[in-house]
């Protein structure tokens, strides 16, 4: 049995951070809570309130319809934001708009009509399973035939090399869809190599990067990315149903038609012309009337990430897994848990997958009883996060601790799981 560190540890990392005083950034109602699920759902900055209140006040309180002005654009300015804090992709090549589904068809779509002689389409077994069932309809839709990449073996905790895609690849691959981390196991794809990879047979790859922006360092266009989309409502903190992004490198702006030609995307937008004439860059890849509001909660998150900077970010997730690993492996291990999740830093992104037998009563007993927040993932998985600047080291290793007690006592055996579907 390895020796767990003591909580010394944690604080002396906690006095260390440079970003220790973002958690004062937080609402925080609960100070005695350890709030272990930011890869879910990040907690409300401070500065989104203001913003929004802002905004409804001074903006559509009192400018109405005018506030269009400045309004028009602001998706492209928001995706500018993301793109440079938390991507690596420089200006015009992200659109702050709609949901990760709705971005990922669109973007799915596009690539299957621009490769219309290929048939295949692949996507891995432990994708999202929103992602899967997209792709499986698209390939239904278009007759095309959907291959399923067996990474639920048990061998890599889902990862893919090059080496394991690379059989599945041919001239008949139109598009490759893949995680940057997985959801549900937080390994990290190896994107550049997996990306040269399918662009050298001539496919697509489109990456959901929704479990690692803002987790972990991302170069979309250093790597040769093309295609990417991603929620905002985890690591960055835009809240509940926030608009997502899609990426869409300059290269392909152009080459692809967007499925859905809405009026956002028109040339000349405000002539209300009879025929639909796609405006050039990114533009010509927006639909409609984005959430203003919404926005706003996005570029307020974003904005502490600005500051913060994104290496720092990702070096908190890979200093704060660590620290998990090692309490695992000392308190874990001998109750029955084994890690999902990769142990080399450069393979995971900021959560842990632990499994057990009895985790689906294990996460209900830590919310009811311990005041721990983490959530479940069937068929045995808990997975726990560090969200770098709302979590402290402490916290961590605190809500561990309760996890550790919470399953030595056996206090979690008659926990409820109620008839709630949210886990």
């Amino acid at each position: 049995m390895s020796q767990a560190p003591d909580r010394g540890v944690a604080e002396r990392l906690d006095a260390a951070d440079p970003l220790a005083h973002f958690r004062n950034e937080f609402v925080i109602r609960d100070p005695a809570q350890c709030y272990l699920d930011g890869n879910s759902l990040g907690r409300l900055p401070l500065r989104t309130r203001a913003a929004v209140l802002r905004f409804l006040d001074e903006e559509w309180g009192g400018r109405l319809v005018e506030g269009w002005q400045e309004w028009i654009v602001e998706a492209m300015r928001t995706g500018d934001l993301i793109g440079r804090t938390v991507l690596g992709a420089g200006p015009g090549q992200v659109l702050a708009t709609d949901t990760t589904s709705v971005n990922l068809y669109r973007l799915a779509a596009a690539a299957l009509d621009a490769r219309p002689g290929r048939g295949t389409v692949i996507v891995d077994a432990a994708n999202f399973p929103t992602d899967r069932y997209i792709l499986e309809g698209l390939c239904a839709e278009r007759g095309r035939t959907l291959v399923i990449l067996d990474n639920e073996d048990g061998a890599d905790h889902e990862r893919i090399t090059p080496a394991r895609l690379a059989p599945l690849l041919g001239p008949d691959v139109a598009l490759v869809s893949l995680q940057v981390v997985q959801y549900r196991s937080g390994a990290r794809q190896d994107v550049p190599g997996l990306t040269a990879l399918v662009h050298a047979h001539g496919a697509h790859l489109l990456w959901d990067a929704a479990h690692a922006a803002g987790s972990v360092p991302l170069h979309l266009d250093h790597w040769g990315v093309r295609l990417a989309v991603g929620c905002t409502y985890k690591y960055l903190n835009a809240g509940p149903g926030a608009p997502a992004w899609l990426y869409i490198a300059h290269a392909e702006q152009d080459r692809l038609q967007a499925p859905i030609q809405g009026w956002f995307a028109q040339a000349d937008q405000f002539a209300m012309g009879p025929h639909f004439d796609r405006a050039a860059g990114i533009r010509g890849h927006a639909v409609a009337s984005p959430s203003i509001i919404g926005l706003r909660c996005v570029q307020a998150g974003v904005s502490l990430i600005e500051e913060a900077t994104m290496a720092a970010c990702a070096h908190k997730c890979a200093t704060g897994t660590a620290l998990m690993v090692d309490l695992v492996d000392a308190w874990l291990t001998p109750l029955g848990f084994t890690l999902g999740t990769p142990r080399e830093a450069e393979q995971r992104g900021g959560h842990l997958s632990l499994h057990h037998p009895d985790a689906a009563l294990i996460s209900a007993a830590l919310r009811q009883r311990a005041g721990v927040v983490a959530d479940f993932r069937r068929p045995d998985a808990i997975r726990v996060a560090i969200s770098p600047l709302a979590t402290s080291y402490c916290e961590v290793w605190d809500g561990f601790a309760r996890l550790r007690d919470c399953v030595a006592s056996g206090a979690y055996t008659d926990a409820d799981l109620g008839p709630g579907t949210v886990t």
